[in-house]
């Protein structure tokens, strides 16, 4: 039997909507790198009986660890140690270690000299957050709030208690997975295997199709756990397998491979952004964004050491800025409009002669909700790609969705039409 886990994420504002759920998603995916089946991912608000009915209901799914986030800070609302030392029938106790690690970590930030006495609010918080239930082991913070492993007993599976910023949780990871709590709950585990193909321009529908054909043809595909995710334009195919099932998976992407060559264009989990940086072999490339509004540069950009090889770029969203920032012609706006394939080859033209490029990339296009005209609707979009020696070259794409989704979509348009180029 495999070893299985569940997540319980808590906050009101992760609940509501506030803000975005980080760190259930990045649990998961290193659980399932372990070996550990992720069997539910919940998220409840800072109200304990909410947060008790979560831990109560994985606890009769057969889970041998439950992971919660957040609720661990010093105000009133942050109750997850003591919920779940509830869930446990663990009596809570004051770690003195632990105490004044966290005073200490205070005073640095704070700049307290030691011989300040602290004000008495702050020694509340200490207090609180030095709770340990009994048995447990606490885990050392990076921010103030502490973590718990409680072992797993009476029926009660195993729970490791994270604090909620994203930060805090991803560096006390390891020392967690440490504790003598989560690595019993872990020891039964099956180290797995994840591999991951990259499509563009795959569609769902087509993937379901072959999948169920190789489901036919494939030996031992039901021991392979495939998953799809369609992320901005690219088909993402997961695949998680034990070793011993290999050739299984091996066989799988030979026949994915055989069906939609002209589409998969990784089979080793590298993204596009990966293939740009090693096409570019020591070439420069910048942007001229106009519908985008910088989000190609923004994508470039995100790689640490992207300034090897991103020089810069303009968001030439004005005909203004076309013309006299990037040597846009006038009457060539003016003849074909704004969202065109020469405004297009003349803005990845003209960006690379001011900034002195190898390579360049423009966007023009119309994102919406308005700006459609007769001939060219919401979604469309001219990607021009300029690259040294070469001749310049546009191309048109017909994006569906809304504002957002025709932006995002264009970015990752753009930059596969540069790694097609540079290839």
């Amino acid at each position: 039997m495999s070893t299985r886990a569940g997540i319980v994420v808590t906050g009101t504002e992760v609940l509501s909507g506030w803000i975005a759920d980080k760190n259930g998603p990045w649990v998961a995916q290193r659980l399932l790198e372990l070996g550990v089946d992720v069997a539910h991912l919940t998220v409840c608000g800072d109200r304990p009986d909410d947060l008790r009915a979560q831990l109560d209901f994985l606890a009769t799914q057969g889970v041998d660890l439950i992971v919660t986030t957040g609720g661990l800070g010093p105000t009133a609302d942050d109750l997850t140690v003591a919920t779940v030392a509830e869930f446990a029938s663990r009596p809570v106790a004051r770690d003195a270690a632990m105490a004044q690690t966290i005073e200490g970590v205070i005073r640095s930030w704070r700049r307290y000299p030691e011989a300040d006495t602290l004000p008495s609010s702050t020694v509340a918080a200490i207090e609180k957050q030095a709770l340990v239930p009994e048995g447990a082991e606490a885990i050392p913070p990076t921010g103030t709030a502490p973590g718990v492993a409680v072992p797993a007993s009476d029926g009660r599976p195993a729970v490791l208690v994270l604090p909620g910023p994203p930060r805090e949780l991803q560096s006390m990871w390891p020392t967690a997975l440490a504790t003598t709590a989560v690595s019993e709950a872990l020891r039964n585990r099956v180290p797995a295997i994840l591999e991951t193909i990259r499509a563009y321009g795959l569609s769902e529908p087509d993937l379901a199709v072959s999948l169920a054909d190789a489901e036919k043809s494939v030996a031992g595909f039901d021991s392979l756990e495939v998953t799809t995710c369609m992320r901005g334009g690219e088909l993402e195919i997961s695949t998680q397998f034990a070793a011993s099932d290999a050739p299984a998976y091996d066989a799988l992407a030979s026949f994915l491979l055989d069906r939609h060559s002209d589409r998969i264009y990784s089979t080793d989990g590298r993204a596009v952004d990966d293939l740009l940086i090693e096409r570019l072999a020591g070439r420069t490339i910048v942007t001229a964004e106009s519908c985008t509004g910088g989000l190609v540069a923004a994508r470039l950009t995100d790689r640490p050491g992207s300034s090897t090889y991103v020089l810069g770029g303009v968001i030439s969203y004005s005909n203004d800025v076309k013309t006299g920032a990037i040597d846009v012609p006038a009457d060539t706006i003016a003849e074909h409009g704004a969202v065109s394939e020469q405004v297009a080859v003349a803005m990845a033209d003209g960006v690379a002669a001011r900034l002195n490029a190898d390579v360049a990339v423009s966007t023009t296009g119309i994102a919406g909700p308005g700006g459609a005209v007769p001939g060219k609707p919401v979604g469309t979009v001219w990607i021009g790609v300029a690259v040294a020696g070469r001749d310049t070259f546009a191309v048109t794409r017909q994006f569906p969705g809304d504002r957002q989704q025709v932006r995002e979509l264009s970015v990752a348009a753009a930059l596969h039409l540069v790694v097609d180029a540079l290839g």
